[in-house]
């Protein structure tokens, strides 16, 4: 384990060997429970995506400790060489990608932790650029923006995504009363008429010696519709199968994994990849038979697992992702994400920022008005 100690107390030790991350487990999940308690936060999440994305990356893990050694705060990073505009960088980027759906600093006093983050970031130098993608709104992350912004360092943000989700009643009933009268007919007319085709049931997996199969089922039928045709369905990129493969073994053996199917005699029709933590369910990935659109089994099949979610006892359901129209059928709800970037104080930061967030879209403004 390489570690940096800055102060006495409290203080920030970087983190850059998988071992000594390996070790940090149980203090990490400990302070993920006791602040944000985000399921895409948690180490076993983080590892998981460290392996499969990530595995010949060099870690920089920001952790601070208080007087008592307990751990308070924690930032997941990594370095990489990227380019920005053409311009080599060196970057500190989140341990996250699209498929980590949101991401934050973990912190039991965010404003301490992110001056002593910022402060070591500082003074141990070595990187151009630090990019936290897909911090909600209220993070912690937002603090370490703020302050880097008050202290003169170049900054910028960029809107990510704007994920619906459903706040959950205690019924059923109460929650197909916010529904549209409209919406609702149409999903009976369709069930109809996907019942006319054969038998429609309803199946929930959450782990089982049978596993494996259903991971197929669903990745074959993902692949199936246009994600396939676009080349980014789960299984046809070797890294983001090995993710969600060992993700949901992972989530089996926690008693998280929910591999929600709406079958046509007995053929899968409509699939989610979901997990539930904390009184939430989390759609990570959802397919459906394009063969059937007349029917939107995948409709059909977010009518049953809403209704699943509300029986379970569940409080939220959480789309994740990007807004969609087919999702606005069932919330008017969204939470934002951004993607905060802090550039190095020094000219080649500032001339980054400056290309990143003034050049760049004044060239793309020139260049769109030029076509029109």
């Amino acid at each position: 384990m390489e570690a940096r100690h800055l102060n006495a107390r409290p203080s920030v030790v970087e983190v850059t060997e998988r071992a000594a991350f390996m070790a940090l487990e149980p203090e990490w999940n400990a302070l993920v429970e006791a602040t944000s308690n985000e399921l895409f936060y948690r180490h076993e999440f983080l590892r998981v995506w460290l392996d499969n994305f990530t595995p010949g990356a060099r870690p920089r893990v920001l952790t601070l400790r208080d007087g008592d050694g307990r751990l308070t705060a924690a930032l997941p990073l990594f370095e990489e060489r990227t380019t920005l505009y053409g311009v080599p960088a060196r970057q500190l980027s989140a341990m996250a990608n699209v498929h980590s759906c949101r991401f934050d600093v973990l912190a039991r006093e965010p404003d301490v932790a992110a001056r002593a983050f910022l402060a070591h970031l500082r003074e141990v130098g070595g990187w151009d650029v630090l990019r936290l993608t897909d911090v909600p709104d209220g993070g912690a992350a937002w603090r370490l923006h703020a302050l880097a912004r008050e202290a003169g360092m170049p900054v910028g943000e960029w809107e990510s995504l704007q994920s619906p989700y459903i706040p959950l009643p205690s019924s059923r009933d109460a929650y197909q009363a916010k529904l549209q009268s409209k919406f609702k007919a149409n999903c009976r007319r369709r069930r109809r008429k996907l019942e006319e085709k054969g038998r429609v049931t309803f199946e929930r997996v959450d782990g089982g010696l049978d596993l494996e199969g259903s991971l197929e089922e669903g990745f074959l039928l993902e692949q199936s519709g246009w994600k396939g045709e676009r080349g980014t369905a789960m299984a046809q990129d070797a890294r983001t199968r090995g993710f969600y493969t060992e993700l949901a073994r992972d989530a089996a053996y926690r008693k998280r994994l929910a591999l929600y199917f709406l079958r046509l005699d007995g053929r899968p029709v409509a699939f989610h990849y979901g997990l539930e933590y904390g009184g939430r369910y989390f759609l990570l990935k959802p397919g459906y038979d394009e063969g059937l659109r007349e029917c939107s089994p995948g409709q059909l099949l977010m009518e049953e697992v809403v209704g699943d979610c509300i029986d379970r006892g569940l409080r939220e359901f959480d789309f994740l992702g990007p807004d969609m129209v087919w999702k606005r059928d069932w919330t008017d709800q969204v939470r934002r994400h951004t993607w905060l970037y802090v550039f190095n104080d020094s000219a080649f930061g500032r001339a980054l920022c400056a290309a990143k967030f003034r050049w760049g879209p004044a060239m793309k403004e020139v260049v769109a008005r030029w076509k029109r």
